[in-house]
């Protein structure tokens, strides 16, 4: 008999009307698959009224926890928060709208029973916004470049993961976490399982084109040097296009002579140099502030009030 603890952690934002439901109906599965579990629920700074939703629920189940954060520090930190609170032999993570069913649980727990540490599902057709799923493809293209992403492995935010991979996570000390590629980093042994994606049937998807741009932003500017590397490239060319331009002036006016003419030039010059330099500074500015909020060992997260 499996007597292993599984750690459902669910982030919840402005989900009053579905989380009730989503905590009834993950309770329920594990009854059926008679297995033990605790459901974690981190309200991330919900407009709503689900802080009071969920913190009834654990007044009401023994194996539910409600925390309640600070403010909205977003889905990654909200996850971040569960794995270090989760007590569970392997963790869980899924979406507090129903779109990831509990009852595809099983299907991750069989996975990662054959000697997986980290299982995502994957699902034959996901019911998402076309935007969402061109960011998806942009998002899993630097997965690939950043954290070495399995070509063969897809990622989602339905997945398992055992306590060793937990620990590891936990101990990484970062202000800004992006939980797949954490994942990824700390995990030997990735695999998929099929399992069905359905659509949400209250509200709309809290994950907007902003919030894809500053995932895209945080892949970018805390897990890689690419912008760097890439204005590196560029000030290389643009220094060997001046280069070149300014010993053309110096051959053209041995050769030909000066003329007083060239003002239009001077200015745009100065203009596209001056504007080079300030993208640069700007871009190099942002990597000085990040590194510095995480050498200040702040946490991504603070927690308001916890109830078991």
């Amino acid at each position: 008999m499996d007597k292993n603890l599984y750690s459902v952690i669910i982030p919840v934002y402005n989900s009053e009307k579905m989380v009730v439901n989503t905590v009834n109906r993950t309770l329920a599965a594990f009854d059926s698959f008679q297995l033990k579990c605790e459901i974690l629920l981190i309200n991330d700074g919900s407009r709503d009224n689900s802080w009071n939703k969920i913190k009834n629920l654990a007044k009401e189940f023994d194996s539910v926890v409600a925390i309640n954060l600070l403010k909205n520090y977003g889905q990654h930190s909200a996850v971040f928060c569960g794995i270090h609170k989760a007590k569970g032999d392997y963790l869980i993570t899924i979406d507090d709208d129903l779109q990831n069913p509990p009852e595809e649980i099983i299907k991750l727990i069989d996975k990662i029973k054959e000697g997986y540490d980290l299982v995502f599902a994957k699902f034959p057709e996901k019911k998402h916004r076309h935007y969402r799923q061109f960011g998806t493809k942009i998002i899993g293209y630097l997965n690939k470049k950043i954290f070495q992403k399995p070509k063969d492995i897809t990622l989602t935010n339905f997945r398992i993961f055992n306590r060793e991979v937990a620990e590891r996570v936990k101990h990484f000390n970062t202000f800004y976490p992006y939980i797949p590629g954490l994942l990824l980093m700390f995990s030997s042994a990735i695999g998929n399982a099929e399992a069905q994606h359905h659509p949400r049937q209250i509200g709309k998807s809290n994950y907007s084109l902003f919030k894809i741009i500053q995932l895209v932003s945080r892949l970018l500017f805390n897990y890689s040097s690419y912008p760097l590397k890439l204005l590196t490239g560029v000030g290389f060319f643009v220094a060997s296009l001046s280069f070149l331009f300014g010993l053309f002036i110096i051959v053209k006016a041995i050769l030909v002579g000066t003329q007083v003419q060239g003002w239009t030039t001077l200015v745009v010059l100065l203009s596209f140099f001056n504007g080079f330099l300030i993208i640069m500074l700007g871009m190099i500015g942002e990597y000085i502030s990040r590194i510095m909020t995480q050498l200040s060992d702040q946490k991504s997260y603070q927690i308001k009030e916890l109830v078991t």
